[in-house]
């Protein structure tokens, strides 16, 4: 599994990094994502966990021509996340930016976003509501969520009716 900043960082700030882990096992992170989240982060929030995590393992991107194409429309975490899970063959992406999604599902790479991980964990059957992890990504992480998104994955994992 490989995963963009943007995970990493929100389940961080939450007190909840290792959701990844237990989900995942060990997470594969590029270069970038490392440099983005551990050295340009020093001292934010979750930046010493992620740094801690003996789990996260850095892996170099081979592939620098593919990451310097999909640079032309995404970040440099972005672009190599993708890479390195092309590279690998990755069996799951997680990644929240829309424009990166859309060029890993044209890799045919399988990808999830960050709110997927908490429904992944509920699923399993190791926690009995995404409500309280959704409310802590949207107020302490200040993770941008759409009400209509907020109001349909609970609905979906049966936490609330219909709205209407």
């Amino acid at each position: 599994m490989v995963s963009d900043a943007s995970a990493l960082i929100n389940l961080a700030r939450i007190r909840e990094l290792g959701l990844l882990h237990r989900l995942y096992g060990d997470v594969l992170i590029p270069d970038a994502v490392w440099q983005e989240v551990v050295i340009d982060g020093t001292g934010q929030p979750g930046s010493e966990e992620i740094e801690g995590a003996s789990w996260i393992k850095v892996k170099q991107v081979e592939n620098r021509a593919l990451v310097h194409a999909l640079r032309q429309d995404l970040d440099a975490g972005e672009a190599e996340a993708i890479a390195l899970s092309e590279e690998l063959e990755a069996d799951l992406l997680i990644m929240d930016e829309r424009w990166g999604r859309e060029a890993a599902a044209r890799f045919g790479i399988r990808h999830i976003g960050l709110i997927g991980v908490p429904i992944a964990v509920k699923r399993r059957g190791w926690i009995e509501a995404v409500k309280p992890h959704l409310d802590a990504l949207r107020d302490v992480a200040g993770f941008r969520v759409q009400e209509a998104l907020y109001h349909r994955v609970l609905h979906d994992e049966g936490e609330i009716g219909r709205r209407r």
